[in-house]
C-alpha cells in the first residue's frame, strides 16, 4: 500500500522557484569538481565545459534539463517477494533503515560494541518481521570482514538471504559492487531479469561542496551502464560544508544532486536514479554533525518540495537521534523528524529506523521502537476518511441519543482498521502494568526483538541458487 505525503510544505512556490534557478546557476557557473575521468568523458561529449587541469565541470541549463526529462519518473525498489515492491512516485511514501553505522548495541549487554557481519544477518531478518518498514537499507558495516574488496559481497549477501524486502546499500568498493552484481543475477536467473525487477540498488555519494570524487563517480557510472537503480545523494551540513542558512544549504543540495542525476543520464539515457538528501547542520560549538535535529527534517522536507518539482523519486533522511541511549530523547527525536518528513511527500525515507549518536549506532531495540513510530506515521498519512459508511449517518440514527454504539455491526466492521494498534507502546492501567513488573519501554523492546529473531523465519535464498553463490565467492561468510 502506497501513503501520500505532501501535506507539509515548508517552501512557497515562488521560493521553490528561486532555490531551482540558484541551483542551476551554481552548476552553469561555479560548476562541479568531477574526478573521475569515465564521468569527465560523458560529460565533454554532451557538451559541458570541461576544465582538465581543475577537473572541473560547468553543466549548463539545457544539460539539467535534459537529464530530468529523461530520468524515470517513477521507480520501484523490488523486493524478492513482489509484495514488497516500493513504487516511488508522485508523493508517495516508504521508510526504511540505513546509516552503515559501525557499532551496535548489544542485545545481552547493551553496551555498544563495533558491529559485525553477524549483526547485518540479524537485523535483515528483524526487519523482514517488521511491517511498517518498507525497504531494508543495510545499516551496519561488518567490521570483521578485513578485506574492503569483500564487505559489499558479504553485507549484499548476508540482507538477502534474510529478507525479501528490497535490499539498498551503500559500495565500499569497485570489485564488490561488480560482485554483487553478479550475485544479484545469479539470484534473479539473469542480468536482464534483475534490470526488470532490480531487487537491490546502491547508494553511492555527491560530496559537498560540488564534488564527485573518482570511486564514487566510477561506482556511479558503472550502476548507470548496467541500468540499475542508484542514488545519488549529497550530505551539506550548515556551517561547514554549506552555508550556515538553511535556504542555501537546500539549494546546494539541489545543485549536487541534480550533478548525479545529470551524469547518470549521460551514460545511460534513462537509467534509474534517485535523486536524494542526506544533509544535517552543524553544532555551532563543537562542528560536530548533528543527526537529530529538527532542522534537519526541515531540509529533507524542503528537498522534498524541490523533488516533486523535477518529478524525480526522492531518497530522503529522517529518523535518527543524537542520543547514546534509547531513552525520550531518542523517541522525540526520531518520531519528530519522521512526521515532518513524510508528511513532506518524501518518497523513500531512509535512516528512519534504528540509528542514533550522530548515526554512528544500531540499536536493535530502536529497530521495533523506530517501527512503531512510522505505524504512527503512516496511520497519520492515511488521514481521515470522509464517506457516507464512516459518517455512519444512519447509525447514529439508529442509535438515538443515549444508547451506545459497541455493539453495532459498523463498529465491528472497522475497529480493527480505523485505529493504529501499537505494539510496543503501554495502554494498560497502572495495576496491571505493575503485576507485570512495570517494564519500561526499552524491555518491552528488548522482549519483541528476541521473539522475533527466535521465531520469525525468513524465506532464505533457494537452497541451489545458494551454493552457486558460495562457490562463486568463497570469501562470504
Amino acid at each position: 500500500m502506497a501513503y501520500q505525503g505532501g501535506q507539509y510544505k515548508p517552501l512557497s512556490d515562488p521560493q521553490v522557484k528561486r532555490i531551482h534557478e540558484g541551483a542551476l546557476e551554481i552548476l552553469g557557473k561555479a560548476g562541479v569538481k568531477v574526478f573521475t575521468a569515465t564521468g569527465r568523458e560523458h560529460f565533454r561529449r554532451a557538451g559541458a565545459k570541461v576544465d582538465e587541469q581543475t577537473r572541473t565541470v560547468r553543466i549548463p541549463r539545457s544539460m539539467v534539463e535534459d537529464a530530468i526529462a529523461s530520468a524515470p519518473h517513477r521507480l520501484v525498489l523490488c523486493g524478492r517477494d513482489p509484495k514488497h515492491d516500493a513504487v516511488l512516485e508522485g508523493s508517495n511514501v516508504y521508510l526504511g533503515t540505513g546509516g552503515t553505522a559501525i557499532n551496535v548495541l548489544d542485545l545481552d549487554t547493551g553496551k555498544r560494541r563495533p558491529s559485525t557481519d553477524k549483526d547485518t544477518r540479524l537485523i535483515a531478518r528483524l526487519i523482514d518481521a517488521l511491517e511498517n518498514i518498507h525497504v531494508f537499507t543495510i545499516n551496519v558495516y561488518p567490521n570483521d570482514v578485513r578485506n574492503v574488496d569483500e564487505v559489499d559481497t558479504n553485507r549484499f549477501y548476508s540482507s538477502l538471504s534474510n529478507t525479501t524486502k528490497h535490499v539498498m546499500g551503500g559500495i565500499y568498493s569497485a570489485k564488490g559492487m561488480r560482485e554483487v552484481v553478479e550475485m544479484a543475477s545469479l539470484i534473479a536467473g539473469g542480468i536482464e531479469r534483475l534490470r526488470e525487477r532490480p531487487f537491490i540498488s546502491f547508494i553511492t555519494l555527491v560530496i559537498s561542496p560540488l564534488k564527485i570524487d573518482d570511486n564514487y563517480g566510477e561506482m556511479t557510472c558503472y550502476a548507470a551502464e548496467q541500468n540499475l537503480p542508484v542514488v545519488v545523494p549529497t550530505e551539506p551540513l550548515c556551517g561547514t560544508t554549506s552555508p550556515v542558512t538553511l535556504a542555501a544549504n537546500v539549494m546546494l543540495h539541489c545543485a549536487e544532486s541534480l550533478a548525479g542525476v545529470v551524469m547518470t543520464q549521460l551514460v545511460r539515457r534513462g537509467c534509474p536514479v534517485l535523486f536524494g538528501s542526506v544533509g544535517s547542520i552543524t553544532d555551532v560549538r563543537t562542528l560536530e554533525h548533528l543527526s537529530g535535529a529538527i532542522e534537519r527534517g526541515l531540509i529533507n522536507a524542503a528537498v522534498s518540495q524541490m523533488a516533486q518539482l523535477y518529478r524525480l523519486p526522492y531518497y530522503s533522511t529522517a529518523g535518527m537521534t543524537d542520543s547514546k541511549v534509547v531513552d525520550c530523547q531518542a523517541g522525540y527525536e526520531s518520531a519528530m523528524m519522521n512526521l515532518l518528513v513524510a508528511m513532506s511527500g518524501a518518497n523513500y525515507i531512509h535512516d528512519a529506523a534504528g540509528l542514533m549518536e550522530f548515526d554512528l549506532t544500531v540499536s536493535y531495540e530502536k529497530l521495533v521502537i523506530d517501527d512503531e513510530i512510522i505505524g504512527m506515521c503512516l496511520r497519520v498519512l492515511r488521514g481521515i476518511e470522509v464517506t457516507d459508511e464512516t459518517l455512519a449517518l444512519d447509525v447514529i440514527q439508529q442509535v438515538g441519543p443515549g444508547g451506545d454504539f459497541l455493539g453495532q455491526e459498523h463498529t465491528v466492521r472497522h475497529m480493527r482498521t480505523e485505529f493504529f494498534t501499537p505494539t510496543v507502546a503501554d495502554r494498560q492501567h497502572r495495576e496491571q502494568w505493575e503485576a507485570a513488573g512495570g517494564p519500561d519501554v526499552l524491555a518491552r523492546a528488548h522482549r519483541r526483538v528476541l521473539k522475533i529473531l527466535a521465531e520469525h523465519e525468513p524465506q532464505g535464498l533457494p537452497p541451489e541458487i545458494d551454493r552457486k553463490i558460495r562457490a562463486r565467492f568463497s570469501h562470504i561468510r
